[in-house]
């Protein structure tokens, strides 16, 4: 049976016409001023007059003809005005459910549902349902992903969870007055404009400038700050949930097996506290951390829970590359480093900002080994390795023979990896 969207969706869509509007001012702007001031006030009273009616006419003809249905098999998205268009979603193949809630939805009590879907880049969704609607509308996909039967499904209700971890806000600001980052974009935000007026005197180039510029200082401060308040792990038999946001509240789901590579990033200034940052790679989804901040215990044992039996090697065990290699990275060498355990395949990069990447044997994809002419006089080689979510992890300046030895260990550990992996599937 189809389904509509909650009736405050309209009020959404209609922002469209205006949208488009906006966007031809800002890429025009001096042709913009030249219209706005050859417009009288009746002129702009007509054209709101239009503007206003078309624009609730568009938002509620766009709901009026969006339709959703969960059918035995699959979850059907119907929409479009003019050219339709249906997207048929398999249940067996989502593998994730996020929830969000961003302010002003949050104000009138719904949500979005944002779908992870496997082979797909982009993710489908319903915006908006109500609160209630949405996650009794992800658990029953949930269940129906897990194979329950589709009579059951919606009794199943939504899988118990036990937390794992809160990050607190004075925790998570000062992480971020402590990485490198923060303090660059704002830097560059002040000294960069003013240069570019004091070279030029023109002010559109400046603000051409200065305007990214500020944004970026404002993302990687303010905006992560604000994206990553209260952030809490939770376990659950679908996952590790992720709840977050001080404005937007978001509800995500780190699908299980579908882990590709885990990376434990070290800041600098961080390391004297012992935190680290914990960054994921998941096939077919863009959920990309795990953690904004934490202790390095407790992070090792949040992704013993992600990757199970995995542990992460200490820095002892990491073995460095040759010393000729500083032919190629003078000083940087020192911070490659690589570890082959029974379970991972795990390699390091960076000196001021050092992260570490874990790759489970059965994650790999395909191995490759390359070297330059000035390595190869060197003797030296990079080892690559590719995971099934396209990204890959390499181990830098190896040794030629230990390179090519690790390339042929690492493809049959990779084989009877894949042999021996569990099922990925929802609750098991």
């Amino acid at each position: 049976m189809e389904r509509r969207l909650h009736p405050v969706t309209p009020l959404r869509r209609a922002w469209a016409p205006v949208a488009v509007l906006v966007g031809w001012a800002v890429h025009d702007p001096d042709q913009a001023q030249r219209q706005l001031t050859r417009l009288t006030t009746t002129h702009l009273l007509i054209g709101l007059a239009v503007l206003i009616p078309a624009a609730a006419l568009y938002g509620f003809l766009t709901w009026w003809f969006t339709h959703y249905a969960v059918t035995d098999t699959e979850l059907r998205i119907r929409t479009g005005l003019l050219f339709r268009r249906t997207a048929h979603i398999r249940l067996e193949r989502i593998q994730a459910i996020d929830v969000t809630q961003p302010l002003l939805a949050r104000v009138a009590g719904v949500a979005k549902l944002k779908l992870d879907v496997i082979g797909t880049g982009k993710k489908d969704e319903l915006a908006f349902l109500g609160a209630g609607e949405a996650r009794a509308l992800r658990a029953e996909l949930l269940a129906r992903a897990a194979g329950f039967a589709p009579e059951t499904a919606h009794e199943v209700g939504e899988a118990p969870s036990r937390q794992l971890l809160r990050v607190p806000p004075g925790v998570l600001a000062v992480s971020l007055l402590l990485t490198g980052a923060t303090w660059g974009t704002l830097l560059a935000a002040a000294v960069v404009p003013t240069l570019l007026w004091l070279a030029t005197h023109n002010l559109w180039t400046v603000l051409a400038t200065a305007l990214p510029l500020v944004g970026a200082a404002g993302a990687s401060s303010a905006g992560r700050f604000v994206g990553e308040y209260d952030w809490t792990v939770a376990e659950s038999p679908d996952g590790l949930r992720i709840d977050h946001g001080l404005l937007d509240r978001a509800h995500e789901t780190v699908p299980p097996g579908r882990v590709q590579t885990v990376r434990l990033v070290e800041p600098l200034l961080w390391r004297r506290r012992r935190w680290v940052r914990v960054e994921l790679d998941v096939a077919g989804s863009s959920n990309s951390v795990l953690l904004p901040v934490a202790p390095r215990e407790i992070a090792e044992s949040v992704v013993a829970r992600v990757l199970p039996g995995v542990s992460v090697p200490p820095g002892p065990e990491l073995t460095r590359p040759p010393r000729r290699a500083a032919r190629c990275r003078p000083l940087w060498w020192r911070g490659h480093g690589l570890a082959v355990t029974d379970a991972v395949f795990a390699a390091r990069y960076g000196l001021l900002r050092r992260s570490l990447a874990l790759v489970p044997h059965a994650k790999v994809q395909s191995v490759r080994l390359t070297q330059g002419p000035w390595r190869r006089a060197l003797r030296l080689a990079d080892v690559h390795v590719d995971t099934g979510a396209n990204k890959t992890v390499t181990a830098r300046l190896r040794d030629a023979e230990e390179a090519a030895e690790l390339l042929r260990s690492q493809a049959e550990r990779s084989r009877t990896g894949r042999r021996d992996a569990p099922p990925d599937r929802w609750m098991a």
